[in-house]
């Protein structure tokens, strides 16, 4: 039966014997844990902000009526055809309507589905900005402030005023900041829209949109729904997009292809939208952990030297501990304690420092007109990262110490004994 007290104390005399070895080789797993955690938190903090910024404000199903070509030319209707060869110049794409048909009940018809967690109808159109002389073309889109502050986190990137205004003040408009500053424009002052198709609407401006987006936000603004359609001389049920949430992304792909098909609808889903995007956030993560495995198998091998040369340093010990009855079995025992009182105590450390790295790095201000409403450098605290990272150093500080241990299990003591 093994003593595990005796053995203990033996790893312990053979540490603080050769302290510097040790704190060495300690220190090595400490920084190895503590770099991993500052990079892991800080790299996917940074990658989930960079998400967040363009996922929040794309919906998971985007549904419009999309203006194409007729798929069936006049010519292909007559039979007589079919087989000559023709030619047709400048084919226009025919008259179609721009609103969704049947809005309202196809807006019901997804509320009931159990996967989808909310359905936002949005009414679009191109407009002309107008204050004093000055003439801004750009984009207004009716919402429900209210719900696209709970489902697409609008509230986010309002930098002055708030969805509550908007949605509490008729005739208001929330002006993206790239429009307010070229027209020198503030909160309560008064900017004329004007549609394609004419009219001039004076609208009062509750608040200043910054998506973080230059080119977004020199053209695009919010105001109410009704208040769009009041514009456009439409009726309530004028609707040209709508956005669906989804409760899990992935089945956004399946309900486009059935919207498509079941109504005839362009239904486009948050992956295809944002492909490019998703490839570079899966080459950063790759990246990140790359460089943090990498960290972690460094301070591995730190540990497995120094256990190495600890051993034969101790060939002598080795050889008196097996005369006094120690079998090799106990001798390869008190060399592994070694290697994973090492671990552990250089694990601990670790997590500590790399705590508050990270701690530090969540206070440092993070300014840039690009995101407001982002303060400090962001960090991604998950438990999870901890408990990989000191798994990681008990797993490498105990395959770091048992091939040098298994070495000294097989040592033959009457060699060592006659050697000297």
């Amino acid at each position: 039966m093994v003593n595990w007290a005796v053995i203990l104390n033996i790893s312990k005399t053979h540490l603080l014997t050769k302290i510097k070895q040790t704190a060495t080789a300690a220190l090595g797993v400490t920084f190895g844990i503590g770099a991993y955690i500052t990079l892991v938190c800080f790299m996917t903090g940074l990658n989930a902000m960079l998400d967040n910024l363009i996922l929040n404000q794309t919906p998971h199903v985007h549904i419009y009526n999309e203006i194409k070509p007729s798929e069936k030319q006049p010519l292909t209707m007559y039979g007589n055809v079919k087989q000559s060869f023709s030619i047709v110049h400048s084919v226009k794409p025919k008259l179609s309507q721009k609103n969704i048909h049947n809005a309202l009940p196809i807006i019901t018809y997804l509320r009931n589905k159990k996967e989808v967690r909310g359905v936002l109808p949005q009414v679009k159109t191109q407009i002309f900005y107008i204050a004093g002389s000055i003439e801004l073309g750009g984009n207004l889109t009716g919402i429900n402030p209210l719900d696209e502050a709970g489902l697409f986190n609008l509230g986010d990137y309002i930098v002055e005023g708030s969805a509550e205004a908007l949605q509490n003040t008729d005739n208001g408009i929330l002006l993206g900041i790239g429009i307010a500053e070229k027209m020198a424009l503030k909160i309560g002052d008064r900017v004329q829209v004007s549609p394609i198709n004419g009219g001039v609407f004076p609208l009062k401006i509750v608040g200043f949109y910054q998506s973080g987006i230059a080119d977004l936000d020199a053209v695009q603004s919010f105001t109410k729904i009704k208040t769009v359609q009041r514009i456009l001389g439409r009726t309530n049920n004028y609707i040209t997009d709508i956005n669906v949430k989804m409760y899990d992304i992935e089945q956004a792909i399946p309900l486009s292809k059935k919207i498509e098909q079941q109504f005839k609808l362009t239904a486009v889903d948050i992956k295809t939208a944002n492909a490019q995007f998703e490839t570079g956030t899966k080459i950063r993560n790759l990246i990140t952990y790359a460089v943090s495995i990498t960290l972690l198998i460094v301070a591995g091998f730190g540990v497995y030297n120094i256990l190495n040369m600890l051993i034969y340093e101790k060939m002598n010990d080795i050889a008196i501990l097996k005369a006094t009855g120690f079998s090799g079995k106990d001798v390869q025992l008190i060399f592994m304690s070694q290697a994973m009182i090492i671990g552990f105590v250089g694990g601990i450390l670790g997590l500590l420092i790399g705590l508050g790295l990270v701690s530090i790095i969540d206070t440092i201000p993070f300014k840039t007109e690009a995101l407001p409403t982002v303060e400090t450098y962001p960090i991604n605290l998950d438990p999870v990262f901890f408990v990989i990272g000191f798994s990681f150093a008990m797993i490498s500080t105990f395959l770091a110490g048992y091939l040098p241990s298994k070495k000294a299990r097989k040592i033959d003591p009457v060699k060592i004994i006659r050697g000297q």
